[in-house]
């Protein structure tokens, strides 16, 4: 058995299979709730790129804050159980600054896919999305949405 499969089936134990299974409810409801802002934030970002001529890099951040705040409300009202902080303007603060970092992450591998990759807009915007999805997940958890 190699050391991250034993620390792996070791961890399994820290946490309780009640945690395990809010958790698990927790991501579902995570996923649609991105899958929901991913849809907002592809549709306009085609709009403006297809629909307006804007520069990707320049559409990109629009779309994603769309898309963000629709993240924002779906997982303070439906997503997450658990809260941190009782102050909503504080909370929101947070979750933005958090979503810049995702910007960051879906911005540069967006100019990746694109630039480097030579990947087509929407293909770019995937693997993007994707791993901002997976750093917003983990750091808004984390910080936001637990006991």
């Amino acid at each position: 058995m190699s050391q991250l499969t034993y620390q792996l089936k070791a961890a399994r134990h820290l946490i309780s299979p009640a945690d395990r299974r809010v958790l698990s409810g927790e991501l579902s409801r995570y996923l649609v709730v991105s899958a929901a802002a991913l849809a907002v934030d592809l549709g306009l970002l085609a709009l403006l790129t297809a629909g307006l001529g804007a520069h990707y890099l320049i559409a990109n951040p629009i779309a994603f804050t769309v898309g963000a705040l629709v993240a924002y409300f779906g997982s303070v009202h439906w997503a997450f159980q658990n809260r941190k902080m009782d102050n909503k303007a504080m909370e929101l603060a947070v979750f933005v600054v958090i979503g810049v970092g995702g910007l960051a992450v879906n911005e540069s591998v967006l100019w990746l896919g694109i630039e480097v990759a030579a990947l087509s807009l929407i293909v770019a915007k995937m693997g993007a999305a994707i791993t901002s999805f997976a750093f917003n997940f983990v750091v808004r958890k984390i910080m936001l949405f637990s006991t």
